[in-house]
């Protein structure tokens, strides 16, 4: 359990997880503060950002804790060696995708690496512990020949794997580096039959343009919403970027689009509406607000709330928990939406 924080501390953890907000530090902070705040920004996977603006704000205005002192050396060392993991990550990436554009299999590189370049000013503040490729769910077979060639070997059920178009493949030499195949987004099958990313959908999403922000921003609302249930902060702050990276004429409307052509309208709608009141992005709530709430979407919304968020591994844990078990299956049960022809 994480160490507890006060409705104060959680509004700076926010500020700590905001890659674009200057740090709100004061030095009235005791140690401990800053140390229980450590440990939940690791928790959430926003501790690179928070180190960041802790350098930034400087050591000298830091509590002069001995035990903090030697927490943050360690955290600071781990960072680098999660930098470099990264990297080593890219670079299996890059090599497989060029293998696969050798066999003529399409295909993309979707969220880590991604969002750390398109969405983040700093690549730093957005780590990642694993690569995923998404094939049209037809080039399956053919991908994962192409990745075991590689040198890297199935670490999933096959039989499961094919249900949930999800591949895990660890390296052979070094089982800290995961390269995840999909072939759609979306792994709960019983979710599938609302909404589904794939391939093809980002595809007519980009329109003939590669990584456009309302592609970026839909996979980061599914992968809040669809592939993980809120479980940490670093899923919505890939959200908040994705809002702020909007700026081109049309954007806005071509995510709708994109809500409407995927079917993640309940999706959209409750993440946008979590991420703006947590960060305080009125844009992000505005945007959630263009969606229509049906019944499924205003319960979805009384579910997922901040506390939900930021209380997954608290005290109210067991809370949290049966508010997003509940929120799971709101989106099994809601309605496709009929889309105009």
């Amino acid at each position: 359990m994480l160490p507890p924080l006060t409705p104060a501390d959680e509004k700076l953890l926010l500020n700590f997880a905001d890659p674009e907000a200057p740090a709100a530090w004061g030095q009235d902070r005791s140690a401990n503060t800053l140390m229980a705040l450590l440990a939940n920004a690791e928790f959430h996977g926003v501790l690179p950002i928070m180190l960041r603006k802790l350098r930034e704000v400087g050591d000298a205005r830091l509590p002069g804790d001995a035990a903090l002192r030697q927490k943050l050396s360690e955290l600071r060392d781990q960072a680098t060696l999660a930098t470099g993991q990264s990297m080593l990550l890219q670079y299996h990436g890059d090599r497989i995708m060029k293998a696969l554009a050798a066999k003529g299999v399409p295909a993309r590189i979707v969220k880590g690496p991604v969002f750390a370049r398109k969405l983040y000013r700093n690549s730093a503040d957005r780590p990642f512990t694993d690569i995923d490729i998404l094939v049209d769910p037809a080039s399956i077979g053919d991908a994962n020949q192409v990745i075991a060639g590689c040198g890297f070997e199935l670490a999933s059920d096959e039989a499961e794997s094919h249900e949930l178009q999800e591949f895990k493949w660890l390296e052979k030499e070094n089982s800290s580096l995961m390269i995840e195949l999909h072939g759609n987004l979306v792994h709960d099958t019983g979710m599938r039959r609302r909404l589904s990313l794939g391939f093809r959908e980002l595809r007519a999403i980009d329109g003939g343009e590669t990584d456009t922000p309302a592609a970026l921003l839909t996979i980061a609302i599914v992968h809040a919403a669809g592939g993980h249930k809120f479980h940490r902060l670093q899923l919505c702050v890939d959200v908040l970027q994705g809002v702020r990276a909007l700026q081109a004429p049309g954007a806005e409307a071509r995510l709708l689009e994109a809500a409407r052509m995927t079917g993640i309208e309940l999706e959209l709608a409750t993440v946008l509406n979590v991420t703006g009141r947590l960060f305080g992005a009125p844009r992000a709530i505005e945007l959630a607000d263009r969606i229509k709430p049906d019944l499924s979407i205003r319960l979805a919304r009384w579910l997922i709330t901040g506390n939900t968020l930021l209380r997954v591994n608290s005290r109210d844990k067991i809370r949290s928990r049966l508010r997003r078990d509940a929120f799971r299956w709101v989106q099994r049960l809601a309605k496709a939406k009929p889309h105009p022809a």
